[in-house]
């Protein structure tokens, strides 16, 4: 929370002149920032006058400054009890109350002190923070534009704005704010971070990473700031001082430095023990085990298991898209399915298929951290399924209240969440070999074949596309590779320029996320020896579409060591092969995963030199490659990958072992799902 302390006026109790000057000097050692010298002689006036009421106040701010907030309280209260009219005092109860977590006493506090003093602006600021930690974040803004009317010129004040304004996903308000502040006060450096948070948002990629490396400037070691401007860095292909970057966040992570964020270390990291220790470093900053409410005692086995898919993505996006077949074919006669959701209702087809599908939606979008848990308990949730772990618009401090006795990670985050209150992680035997199971906080639920759900009913889109429509020549090999540009690594475009250089006419086509991506790999193509031409860009466009215009395409180049994940099933239904390379993480072995369960190993490797003579190998032999999507075309709906009620049976069974453990008293174990 800010600083927003409110220094008292002169003393309100008569005093002897020497007891003044005294105090006066404390008065002036504290403006100096000089706390200990300060608090000894407001120390020595209290044992004089005990009942000093500036005193007992300062005493409290000194208190409350040097993190002794308990005792900041006690102090406050009794100097409020000597004079309860000072709107300064009540200010400052509020913010200690606040450091205490009672954030509904500090906003009474908060109160008190505007019903003194209506032009206190702090105490509409310190109100706003309050109720935008309480999720309440239409009321914060209201409160942070209150104290900006009353004092424009603070800077703070706008950068607390821009804040709320950037959670309520009011970007570009939040920008103009933040910009405010820095014009406002310009060594401000902490807004340089707000504003890489919310230049993220708006996908301005590079500004992003210009705005971290002006903070990190300042505070290099600022917790998670490094793993920002590396991910917005990868996100637009600027791979400047990558390298550099990598090996520092991996050595600050072993030294358990909190350097990354998980999601964004994911795509570059190779070691399952770096993203563990990347996991429980960002869970013990950011949401550490709070719990308050937890239901220890079962309901039984005689009713039905109810079963809570928590996401803020129920709606057009990659992880409903693969599970909604799930959700259709969930056995009601055994499972009440709940859907948690902390987005929106987009009213598309997807989401009108969800609603048909579960029992109820519980919107928790809204709702504060303790409102969601009340929702989630009343609701008598057995087992609460985590689909974003700290992926997209989670709730993450929602699950660590646990607010059902089984918690569960899968899908929406493909490692370790590194939270105890996790009990359980969805995989399969590929993603996380039986050795691996070590770096995994959960215990592990091993299905048979591939964790990833895929849904039979996704509907490809009639359009028959050409070469010409997509922009691409009418003649060469079409390699293809729709991931993310994140994920595209210097080591891994290597690799592709090194195989368009040995099929002639071919070209790489890519999804076009941002123009600097697109610009910056270009650039790298050419220093490679490669034509830019050679990179041919997709633009965004409707899911049932995007899937049909893979047919233009030969063959799905996979990165790692980060995989294609949905994106490669993607590719899987609509007929296009995916040759992948496997990593060390989970998020490196999914293609593998994808590929055992369809039917073609042959598409798997290990080296670099053998993914790229493979490719090579494809391209250039049209027989060998027809016969590849040929077997696809033959195993599309033959094999599990694509079997949505075998997964649906299988995750079922593991959803049934949990539940059945917790009856019987046991703790979480590993779980072997049978075919």
């Amino acid at each position: 929370m800010p600083d927003k302390l409110v220094s008292p006026p002169q003393p309100h109790k008569p005093a002897t002149a020497a007891l003044q000057i005294n105090f006066n000097q404390g008065v002036a050692l504290h403006r100096q920032g000089k706390l200990a010298d300060a608090g000894r002689i407001y120390r020595e006036v209290l044992r004089s006058q005990p009942n000093h009421f500036d005193a007992l106040h300062l005493l409290g701010l000194i208190a409350l400054q040097t993190q002794h907030t308990e005792w900041a309280v006690e102090l406050i209260r009794k100097a409020i009890r000597l004079n309860p009219k000072i709107a300064a005092a009540h200010n400052n109860l509020g913010r200690a109350l606040h450091d205490l977590d009672h954030p509904l006493e500090a906003l009474a506090s908060f109160d008190n002190a505007i019903a003194l003093r209506p032009d206190l602006a702090e105490a509409y600021d310190n109100r706003g923070h309050v109720l935008e930690n309480l999720g309440r974040y239409h009321e914060a803004l209201a409160n942070y534009d209150k104290a900006i009317a009353l004092r424009p010129d603070l800077a703070a004040m706008h950068n607390n704005r821009g804040n709320v304004l950037n959670r309520l996903n009011r970007y570009e308000e939040a920008l103009a704010s933040y910009d405010r502040a820095l014009a406002l006060n310009p060594d401000l450096k902490e807004v340089h971070h707000n504003r890489g948070d919310v230049l993220g948002n708006l996908k301005r990629h590079d500004e992003a990473a210009n705005a971290y490396a002006l903070w990190l400037k300042v505070n290099p070691q600022h917790p998670f700031t490094k793993g920002k401007f590396l991910h917005q860095k990868m996100l637009c292909c600027d791979w400047k001082d990558v390298d550099q970057l990598v090996a520092e966040i991996d050595k600050d992570l072993a030294s358990g430095k909190p350097s990354a964020e998980p999601f964004g270390w994911q795509s570059v990291a190779t070691s399952p023990r770096s993203l563990q220790i990347c996991a429980e470093l960002y869970a013990q900053n950011k949401f550490p085990e709070n719990i308050k409410y937890f239901r220890s005692k079962p309901y039984g086995t005689s009713r039905k298991i109810r079963v809570g898919y928590s996401s803020g993505e129920l709606r057009s996006q990659a992880t409903s898209h693969l599970l909604a077949g799930v959700w259709e074919l969930h056995d009601n006669s055994r499972f009440e399915i709940y859907g948690i959701d902390n987005g929106w209702d987009d009213q598309s087809e997807i989401r009108r298929r969800i609603n048909a599908a579960v029992s109820r939606v519980i919107d928790i979008s809204q709702l504060s951290e303790s409102a969601a848990v009340a929702a989630i308990l009343e609701n008598e949730i057995d087992i609460l399924v985590n689909l974003n772990g700290y992926f997209g618009l989670h709730r993450m401090e929602v699950f660590a209240h646990r607010p059902a006795p089984i918690q569960v990670n899968y899908l929406g985050f493909p490692g370790t969440l590194g939270a105890s209150y996790i009990d359980y992680i969805i995989a399969d035997q590929y993603v996380i070999p039986p050795d691996h199971k070590e770096f995994y906080t959960e215990r592990v639920v091993y299905l048979p074949h591939c964790y990833q759900p895929n849904d039979r009913k996704r509907q490809i889109g009639s359009r028959v596309f050409t070469r010409v429509d997509c922009g691409l020549p009418h003649s060469g090999f079409v390699f293809c590779c729709f991931n993310n540009n994140y994920k595209i690594t210097p080591d891994v475009f290597d690799c592709w320029m090194r195989i368009l250089k040995q099929v002639d006419g071919s070209v790489v086509w890519l999804l076009e996320d941002n123009a600097h991506a697109s610009t910056n790999l270009r650039k790298e193509a050419a220093i490679r020896g490669v034509h830019p031409e050679r990179l041919v860009f997709a633009k965004r466009m409707s899911l049932p579409d995007h899937l049909a215009r893979h047919r233009v395409a030969d063959l799905f180049l996979d990165t790692v060591p980060c995989n294609a994940h949905t994106t490669a099933s993607d590719a899987l239904w609509a007929g296009l092969p995916v040759l992948t390379r496997v990593g060390e993480t989970f998020p490196g072995r999914v293609g593998a995963s994808l590929l055992n369960a369809i039917g073609l190993p042959e598409l798997i490797t290990s080296k670099p030199q053998t993914y790229e003579c493979l490719a090579v190998n494809l391209a250039t032999n049209p027989d060998k490659m027809a016969l590849i999507k040929r077997k696809l075309a033959d195993n599309l709906l033959t094999t599990p990958l694509f079997d949505t009620k075998l997964l649906t049976k299988h995750l079922e069974a593991a959803y049934a072992e949990m539940y059945n453990r917790h009856c019987a008293g046991l703790p979480p174990d590993h779980i072997y799902v049978s075919q």
